[in-house]
């Protein structure tokens, strides 16, 4: 069943359409261990599942599990580790926006839930109104291999997750300018880890031309998280949320990042020579 859904994530097939894949390709089949006079279990079965592991909290577990596998066999580099959070719109449609939003892009609580998904949050970013979820997630400089993943409401503060994203063991920690904390950048120093958190102008104190010039830098080496999130969301289909509730997309997003972390690991694992 597990690999079952591994298949739906890397084809983002919904439910009713895994029961028809696994139904109708031998290939699925053959990865699930399927003999062909077997049944296959129908789209009710596959939600039970998934809702098992919601209930156990099984899912990032699994996540855990194969991160782990993939470290045994020396694959997670621990040079640094990119951080950074992006947004997830919504499954239903959003309530009527809300207006003003305050300096951290919430609104009052009243306008801010939808009776269809009431986990989901609204935020602002650039100019623009979004509703739904933001995930954040931390991954290995040079492997690619996510290490950590979270899912809040889109109106958490990027810097409120930031301490879950970092494993402790990485030499190094890049982030952009929402991460920008003097009590972070102490403790990464205490940790003997090097600070590459860009720097965050405010109107008091602009950025000198140094720390301009050290963001930009920092901005090239933290550059291939943005294809992990372009991944997940164009490939993988989790620019929108598939579910409504916060716990049923944060087994998704476990789910998916388990799937691509498999990938990534044919990537950097040497194939043989036929």
């Amino acid at each position: 069943m597990l690999k079952a859904l591994l298949l739906a994530q890397w084809h983002e097939l919904s439910d009713p359409a895994l029961e028809a894949a696994l139904a109708d390709r031998l290939s699925f089949r053959r990865f699930c261990g399927l003999a062909l006079t077997e049944a296959t279990p129908d789209h009710v079965t596959i939600s039970r599942f998934r809702a098992a592991l919601r209930a156990d909290g099984m899912a990032a577990a699994v996540f855990a599990e194969v991160t782990w596998q993939i470290d045994a066999q020396g694959l997670i580099l621990r040079r640094g580790s990119l951080i950074d959070a992006s947004l997830v719109v919504a499954r239903p449609k959003p309530p009527r926006a809300p207006a003003p939003l305050d300096a951290d892009g919430r609104a009052p609580s009243k306008l801010v839930r939808s009776p269809l998904d009431p986990d989901a949050a609204w935020t602002k970013k650039r100019g623009r109104r979004y509703f739904g979820y933001k995930m954040h997630i931390g991954v290995d400089q040079g492997s690619g291999i996510v290490r950590r993943q979270r899912l809040t409401p889109a109106n958490v503060n990027d810097t409120v997750e930031a301490e879950a994203l970092i494993c402790g063991d990485e030499g190094a920690v890049y982030g952009d300018q929402g991460y920008d904390k003097k009590a972070r950048r102490k403790a990464l120093r205490e940790r003997g880890a090097k600070d590459r958190l860009m720097h965050r102008p405010n109107k008091h104190h602009p950025l000198t031309p140094r720390q301009t010039r050290r963001n930009r830098l920092i901005g090239k080496r933290r550059a291939p998280i943005e294809g992990v999130f372009g991944t997940l969301k164009r490939v993988y289909g989790f620019a929108r949320a598939r579910y409504r509730s916060l716990a049923r997309n944060a087994v998704h997003l476990a789910l998916l990042c388990t799937a691509l972390n498999l990938r990534r690991l044919l990537v950097l694992t040497p194939q043989p020579q036929t």
